[in-house]
Formats: structure tokens, C-alpha cells, sequence
């Protein structure tokens, strides 16, 4: 790469990355704003992990994405399965641009379409905006991304191997559970880190759906900012960029791991 490629890259960097860093600097100041650093202190996370409510959101939040992602990861997955041995081209492209839809959409069509359907169904079940909503809208938007990282892994693999493994007796769920899932594993993990990340960031669709005293952070960082800054959303955010960047790490630390270990009982290394 040419100097000026690696001085673009750095800016680029320095643009996307200066504004946390700045933000997670300050959730150690003392002063208690952003203006000036007055020395460092803990009290910002003492006063996060002592508040009940901001407690109780960050483990809604990292409850609903952990069920939205695993729930989306099952269903996107058996998804892009069947639409690759869909047979039916028209069905196939169809269904995939109903897929992609929902990929280009606007948060804001996708929030509002969701608060219709349920206040809808509400009026007639008695059923209130809440935890419900909130999942089902995750995992609704979540689907399709699974289904994007899944599909292209599917189209790579090779026909001939699970047609050697029916012929050696196999049956149809053995090649689905024995030869297929192996080959999408790293796919579906992809997929499932995708919709979680997704599921966590969201703001919009939570912000239409949520209710009945039940929040995820997203919303209720928005709602503090409209408060005045306060530096537990520093300290919040801090937490959430750090853990993130831990499990993506994790994440590549084992791949690689398991890469290893799959060289080595194939006898290359």
C-alpha cells in the first residue's frame, strides 16, 4: 500500500475512533462534564453499578439481543437452507428481495409498521407494548441478516460431498446435522455476532415498541441525554465498546484456534 492509502486509513481511523476515545477518557473525570479533565475517579461507574434502573435496562438489553440473535440465528439459518434448495427461480428471487427489503428499509418505516401491527393486535388481546414487542421486532429484523452471511456460504459448498454422504447411507437429517451445519459453522457464528451487534445498537424500532415500563439502553441513553449529559452514559458506553471489542477478539482468538487444531489433524502442520 502506497503512503497516501496508509495516511487515508489513519484518518479515517482517527475520524471513527477519536469521539469514543474521547468519551471513554472523560468517564474517568473527576470534574463531572466533558469541558475539562480535573483528574481521575471511579465514581461515574460506582454511580452507574449503584442505580437500579440503569441496571436493570443494561440486563434487559443484553438479554433481549442474546434471545433475538440465538432466535434469528436458528431461523435464518433453516432459512437460507431452504431457499438453496429452493427449486422455483422466480420463488427463490422473490423471497430474497423480500429478505433484502427489510435490509434496506428505514428504521423508522420498520418501527412504525411495527407499532401498528401490535397496538393493532393489542386492542384485541389486551397484550401492551413491552418485553414481547421488543423481542419479536429484534428477531424480525435480525432474520435477514443471518440470512445474508448464511446464504453466500451455502453456494460454496461443494454438492458433491453431500451427495457421497446419502450415498454412503446417510440420511437427510444426518447430512444436515453431520456434513452441512459443520460447513456453515462459521457462517452461523458470523451471523449470530451480526444480529447481536445489530440487536444491541438499535435504537429506532426499540424506540416505537418499547412500553409498560420495560426499556433497553439504546432508549434510555436517549432519554438521560434529553436530561442534560451525565457522565454514567460515558461511563455505559465505556463498558459496551470495551466488552464488545473483548468478545470480537475472543471471537477471532478461537477461529483461529480451531483453524489450528483442524491443520493439525488433517497432518499439514
Amino acid at each position: 500500500m502506497r503512503w497516501y492509502g496508509k495516511l487515508y486509513i489513519g484518518i479515517l481511523i482517527t475520524i471513527l475512533y477519536a469521539p469514543i476515545l474521547f468519551l471513554m477518557v472523560y468517564s474517568f473525570n473527576a470534574a463531572g462534564n466533558m469541558i475539562h479533565f480535573d483528574g481521575f475517579t471511579l465514581e461515574h461507574y460506582q454511580s452507574l453499578f449503584s442505580n437500579d434502573r440503569l441496571m436493570s435496562v443494561i440486563f434487559n438489553t443484553i438479554g433481549v439481543a442474546l434471545l433475538a440473535a440465538g432466535c434469528a440465528t436458528v431461523i435464518g439459518t433453516l432459512g437460507a437452507i431452504g431457499l438453496y434448495h429452493l427449486k422455483n427461480k422466480k420463488l427463490k428471487v422473490s423471497l430474497l428481495t423480500l429478505n433484502n427489503v427489510l435490509m434496506v428499509s428505514s428504521d423508522v418505516v420498520i418501527g412504525a409498521s411495527f407499532l401498528i401491527m401490535f397496538t393493532a393486535i393489542g386492542h384485541f388481546t389486551g397484550i401492551g407494548l413491552g418485553l414481547i414487542t421488543v423481542l419479536i421486532s429484534h428477531i424480525a429484523f435480525c432474520v435477514p441478516i443471518v440470512v445474508i452471511i448464511v446464504l453466500p456460504k451455502l453456494y460454496e459448498m461443494n454438492n458433491h460431498t453431500l451427495n457421497a454422504a446419502r450415498d454412503l447411507g446417510a440420511t437427510e437429517f444426518q447430512v444436515l446435522n453431520k456434513v452441512m451445519l459443520p460447513h456453515l459453522m462459521p457462517a452461523i457464528i458470523g451471523g449470530f455476532f451480526m444480529a447481536l451487534t445489530y440487536s444491541l445498537d438499535d435504537f429506532t424500532v426499540s424506540f416505537f415498541v418499547t412500553g409498560n415500563g420495560f426499556s433497553v439502553l439504546s432508549v434510555e441513553v436517549y432519554a438521560m441525554a434529553r436530561k442534560g449529559i451525565s457522565m454514567e452514559i460515558n461511563a455505559i458506553s465505556t463498558i459496551l465498546f470495551v466488552g464488545i471489542m473483548l468478545s470480537i477478539l475472543g471471537y477471532y482468538f478461537i477461529k483461529k484456534i480451531l483453524k489450528h487444531k483442524k491443520q493439525v489433524k488433517r497432518g499439514i502442520l
